[in-house]
């Protein structure tokens, strides 16, 4: 059975009577409104306001299929089930049913839908603590469904609880969580590993046991005094990791050899001239790390030193350096090839050719860059004896090294690099760099002079104009602002056309033509975002913010946005405005210079 069926095949068993379940859009990988977490790591992540109580507007059912980033099992990439992006298969009862329904209608679609073996399901529920009892219910209904009383086995918060802070007694007030029960699949061809233990169970790592499927109850809140409270309506959040059902269907615990992932692996043989079995962990990262990045670009994001840029970079040098060791250099044509082969898998169901497209030219001009720099880099790596997180640091700083890829290179040494002396090295450099931009300029101003003010104001218009024009994918990756122009760089893939810039500079025109007034306040950064303030440099701003808004209510406004001023106090006072030039200054970056109009103020 292929992916796109069994994926086909769970949506459309959760959809139709009596399940009756409303199908959802998945969220974007990046979402825009929670700038909490870099990546959508879950498919309940952008559904937390209703299992908190709020109501969806599709009602109390629902499912979808969510692609998710999950950079925390980066490090765990290599075996046969991690990945840095996956689908997850989900679906949610805000309120409704409960355990009786869930339990029983994953497990017939297990068996009966896809044809999975109910002798080589294994299963484990909470095993209670002082707060909450053992969940003999889960247990019970697992029972009566034909599931063996010795392949429910029961395990701690550790692996059967859920909370968005991990433990009971982790959790903060007003905090929702609740048990969980986890489905196993055994490969009974995969003999255990006595490394991992002695005795083989579904929570081993030896690679018998693969996890397929996790049904959270959500129905405690912790309150002010500590205690667990039931939610008077409770909750049911799954989440079954779409390539390790895939797997399991096709009957193999590695989720690397299926249709999801072989079309890179055989274009990573071919390039490498190696098999696959000659060094499994080196291919798998490899093809996660590819088709992490090809998402992520397609996404908007381009790489950098900073949050998501940042992830994308590390994504992409460490498949650099790894494709360097299997094959002995880097050669972006060979990048492309492997890119390609995701995107036959995918094109269909995520990406346009615009994309596509996008995607390729991101990544082909960081592997470019990247390649001479790791040659240079490497070399001087021979020359280090001892490595330390100064020398670590300035391989970063020099070379572009991340600092896994550092102590990946000096692996066969068994040398280890102090991680926290590392990132003290990494905070004093983002010292010296801060207090080396103030003593330029302060926020790309080069003063605070009439022209420089009302051109700062115009950012702003411009920023906005841009996302409404091109897409909220644009966001400001930087200004700088003199008497005569301003520069302004964002993200997008392309430089905009003609007719762009012609729309873009008339509706900036039109707003200052309105004589709108910009007013500013000082709030929470937090409450800043929840009223829909832009804000893309979260590491410069305190607690407290100041947020300017051009418009004429903190509800009816044209723009809003974290900033330190100076501003102008209406938009008539900037006069008209003109887009000069255009230019594309790296992989999904353009630059716009905007000047005064000939015939507006000056």
């Amino acid at each position: 059975m292929n992916a796109d069926k069994i994926r086909d095949k769970y949506l459309g068993y959760f959809t139709k009577a009596p399940r009756n379940h409303k199908k959802v859009s998945p969220a974007p990988l990046i979402l825009q409104e929670d700038p909490t977490t870099l990546f959508t790591s879950s498919g309940m992540q952008p559904l937390v306001p209703y299992l908190m109580g709020e109501e969806h507007p599709q009602g109390k059912r629902l499912v979808n299929s969510q692609p998710c980033i999950r950079t925390v099992d980066v490090d765990y990439v290599g075996d046969n089930r991690h990945l840095t992006f996956f689908e997850m298969l989900g679906n949610w009862s805000l309120g409704d049913y409960f355990k009786k329904e869930q339990l029983a209608w994953f497990f017939h679609f297990l068996t009966e839908e896809l044809g999975l073996s109910k002798e080589r399901l294994w299963v484990t529920v909470f095993e209670g603590n002082k707060e909450v009892p053992r969940d003999l219910e889960s247990a019970g209904i697992w029972k009566s469904l034909g599931v063996p009383e010795r392949k429910i086995l029961y395990y701690g918060s550790k692996w059967n609880w859920w909370s968005r802070s991990g433990a009971p007694y982790d959790m903060p007030q007003g905090e929702i969580g609740g048990p969980d029960s986890e489905v196993f699949f055994e490969h009974i061809h995969v003999k255990h590993n006595p490394v991992y233990g002695k005795e083989c169970h579904p929570n081993c790592d030896c690679g018998r046991f693969v996890e397929v499927a996790n049904s959270v109850f959500i129905q405690y809140k912790k309150q002010k005094d500590g205690s667990l409270k039931e939610l008077p309506k409770k909750n049911v959040d799954f989440g079954g990791g779409f390539e390790r059902i895939v797997a399991t269907v096709n009957e193999t615990n590695d989720i690397y050899q299926t249709e999801l992932f072989l079309g890179e692996i055989r274009e990573i043989e071919k390039i490498s001239e190696k098999k696959y079995s000659d060094d499994r962990e080196t291919f798998r990262i490899i093809t996660d790390h590819l088709k992490a990045s090809v998402f992520l670009a397609a996404n908007g994001v381009v790489p950098s030193n900073k949050e998501h840029g940042y992830v994308l970079r590390r994504l992409l040098r460490r498949s650099a350096v790894k494709i360097r060791n299997l094959k002995g250099c880097v050669d972006v044509n060979d990048f492309r090839r492997i890119i390609g082969s995701v995107v036959k898998i995918y094109k269909d169901s995520f990406f346009t050719d615009l994309e596509v497209s996008a995607v390729e030219k991101i990544i082909a001009e960081e592997i470019d860059k990247f390649k001479d720099t790791l040659e240079r880099g490497l070399k001087e790596v021979k020359k280090i004896d001892k490595i330390d997180a100064k020398k670590a640091f300035d391989l970063y700083q020099s070379y572009g090294f991340p600092l896994e890829i550092t102590e990946e290179l000096f692996f066969e040494k068994n040398q280890k690099i102090d991680r926290k002396k590392f990132a003290e090295e990494f905070k004093k450099h983002k010292k010296l760099s801060r207090e080396s931009s103030l003593k330029k300029f302060k926020g790309g101003l080069a003063d605070s002079s009439s022209e420089v003010t009302r051109l700062h104001t115009t950012t702003h218009l411009l920023h906005s104009t841009l996302r409404k024009v091109l897409g909220e994918n644009v966001r400001q990756k930087g200004s700088n602002i003199t008497t005569e122009r301003l520069r302004f760089d964002f993200s997008h893939s392309r430089k905009l056309t003609e007719e762009e810039v012609k729309t873009t500079e008339k509706t900036i025109n039109e707003q200052i033509e309105k004589d709108l007034p910009v007013k500013w306040e000082t709030i929470m950064y937090q409450e800043a975002i929840k009223e829909g303030a832009l804000a893309f440099f979260k590491d410069k701003y305190e607690e407290d913010v100041r947020v300017y808004t051009i418009g004429n209510s903190k509800t009816d406004f044209f723009s809003k946005e974290v900033c330190g001023g100076p501003h102008v106090s209406s938009t008539g006072e900037i006069g008209r405005v003109k887009i000069k030039k255009q230019d594309k200054i790296g992989a999904g970056l353009v630059r716009i210079y905007v000047v005064f109009d000939k015939n507006g103020k000056s």
